[in-house]
């Protein structure tokens, strides 16, 4: 069984995963605060155990991978040096071939929304260099987990 640096949790709907993280030293500014692009890596490690947990992560090459289409961030509160954050993550939306997953960071102190973000993934046939279809397997794995959540 693979260990999993995330969990399932019901405290942040429509939020079902989240991860755990802290900022480490070489995470933060000159003012001592996180840097603004640290917060992509905690959002990839959290979509990493998302698709972990949903068995959809394959460590080996398979033809067909995501890449990142589009970011879209915005930052609510500072996080600082040794803070504990739990980074939710969910698919928001699944099309044709691309999925579109949902962030939000808060602070395990406080509790205070520290960012959020919308990042959407196509897959990509990695041969021809364009967009794949997403298989039937993958969209009834995320929506058996999403529910009535998940936009299609």
């Amino acid at each position: 069984m693979a260990l999993e640096l995330g969990r399932t949790t019901d405290r942040k709907p429509p939020f079902k995963y989240s991860a755990l993280t802290r900022v480490g030293f070489s995470d933060t500014d000159a003012q001592g605060i996180v840097y603004y692009g640290r917060y992509l890596p905690y959002f990839d490690a959290a979509r990493v155990e998302y698709h972990r947990h949903l068995e959809l992560l394959h460590t080996q090459p398979s033809g067909h991978e995501l890449v990142m289409r589009a970011n879209a961030i915005e930052y609510h509160a500072p996080a600082r040096f040794d803070d504990a954050i739990e980074v939710f993550i969910r698919v928001a939306r699944i099309g044709r071939t691309s999925l579109t997953y949902a962030c939000a960071a808060y602070r395990e102190e406080d509790d205070a929304l520290l960012v959020t973000a919308t990042q959407t993934l196509v897959l990509v046939d990695l041969d021809e260099r364009r967009a794949f279809p997403i298989p039937e397997s993958i969209r009834e794995q995320i929506a058996s987990f999403e529910g009535e959540d998940l936009q299609r």
